[in-house]
């Protein structure tokens, strides 16, 4: 059951990543097209790409991720920076949609520095993700944040950041 689940996580994380490294590929050639069959046919495969391949197989990848962190009992600190990393796939995964769904209205456009961003940003995301994974770096968290892991501390933190909180009474 869970060489299964391995392999179907780590395939959707191979499309996830895969589909995600091609979507700026994708908008940058929107400059190239005016309003026209060609456009049409640049705005189907973007959103076959982002809508029906990428999507699908980001939820599939976080589900069977999702569940193999219980079946395995994956409790390190590296593993919490993985789960940061993912957090940020994510969000860049939900700023392509955005971006796809400005793109392609008649004065779209997606600028070379867009291009170079997004593009760096899923590389750099992706390579740490892969990094962490590999590596499994030894991180103390005691070294971080010492004083959140005391009986007490997440309270005297919140007090210390945002002033006297008291609970809601019903």
């Amino acid at each position: 059951m869970t060489t299964a689940l391995k392999f179907i996580h780590l395939a959707t994380i191979a499309l996830w990543s895969g589909g995600l490294l091609a979507l700026p590929f994708l908008f940058w050639q929107r400059r190239l097209l005016k309003p026209g069959d060609d456009l049409e046919q640049l705005h189907r495969v973007t959103r076959l790409v982002f809508v029906e391949l990428t999507s699908p197989a980001a939820f599939i990848a976080i589900a069977s991720g999702t569940a193999l962190i219980f079946l395995q009992r994956t409790f390190q600190e590296w593993f919490s920076l993985k789960m940061v990393l993912v957090g940020i796939m994510a969000m860049l995964h939900v700023a392509a949609g955005l971006v796809m769904h400005q793109l392609f209205l008649p004065n779209g456009r997606f600028s070379r520095l867009a291009y170079l961003s997004l593009s760096s940003a899923y590389l750099l995301v992706i390579a740490g993700i892969l990094w962490v994974v590999l590596a499994k770096p030894q991180i103390d968290a005691n070294q971080i944040a010492a004083h959140l892991f005391e009986p007490g501390g997440l309270a005297r933190w919140l007090h210390q950041s945002f002033g006297e909180t008291k609970m809601p009474t019903p």
